[in-house]
């Protein structure tokens, strides 16, 4: 199985649709759950190429339904969220989550403040500062008690063509590191005990999976062998990560202001 964080590379291709942006729902119940070992829950994609064409004028379309996305997922109650950048903010296809917190206004201090409060961490990554991401994440939502914790992270995909032109959306929560097999403690209700929303792009993918996109067929072992885990990112992936940033920064604070 082709490795991959994204619910719909698991499910047929609508080749017929023909749409330059369009958001669908995959429900992973118990028995695709098992199938497919990913957790149980709704994952909602939005698709485009907006970004891998430079086209900014439908930037807003996408945050748009990203927006309707996240409201759909974070209680109708929640009065405070917490919002977390996971990744390695000094290598560039890892640091969506940083950059998209960068762009976010912190409300949670501001008294005068409409609509649901935001807070803000990017905790980094082990390897930087000493402390698992889920022990940061942990500790301060212990002590501030959001409603909601929303987590973003880049992810990998089994499809290049889905490279920064997919975002995901999803209730099951995340596991930091995933999309580069490193993996760390899942973030999620049962382990938080509050809703965890996981939103991601798409921004490596495996050589393997490169390989068996080119040729239609599965990675010949003694190959799959020699390229190991190499993971590949375009090279516009510092142009790529600043424009997904800027669109799910603006679906997050526009998700809230009301």
């Amino acid at each position: 199985m082709k490795r991959t964080d994204m619910a719909c590379d698991f499910m047929p291709r609508d080749n017929s649709n023909n749409e330059y942006v369009r958001s669908f729902t995959v429900t992973v119940d118990g028995e695709l759950s098992r199938k497919l070992r990913r957790p149980q829950g709704k994952y909602c994609t939005v698709e485009c190429r907006a970004v891998r064409e430079r086209n900014a004028v439908r930037f807003g379309e996408i945050s748009l339904l990203l927006k309707d996305a996240i409201v759909r997922f974070v209680p109708d109650k929640a009065r405070s969220v917490l919002v977390v950048g996971l990744g390695n903010p000094d290598m560039t296809a890892d640091s969506l989550g940083a950059q998209t917190c960068s762009r976010l206004t912190a409300t949670r201090a501001l008294p005068q403040s409409k609509g649901t409060r935001i807070s803000v961490i990017t905790p980094n990554v082990l390897g930087v500062t000493g402390i698992e991401s889920f022990d940061v994440v942990a500790g301060v939502a212990q002590r501030t008690k959001p409603d909601a914790v929303i987590a973003i992270d880049s992810l990998a995909s089994a499809a290049v063509s889905r490279i920064a032109s997919a975002f995901q959306v999803t209730d099951t929560g995340i596991t930091p590191g995933s999309g580069v097999s490193n993996h760390r403690e899942r973030l999620c209700r049962d382990t938080l005990g509050v809703p965890v929303i996981s939103l991601g792009v798409p921004l490596v993918v495996y050589a393997s999976t490169i390989i068996e996109d080119a040729t239609g067929k599965e990675c010949p072992e003694e190959t799959a062998d020699s390229v190991g885990s190499m993971i590949v990112t375009p090279k516009d992936i510092d142009l790529y990560v600043s424009d997904c940033a800027d669109i799910i920064s603006s679906a997050i604070q526009n998700a809230f202001l009301r």
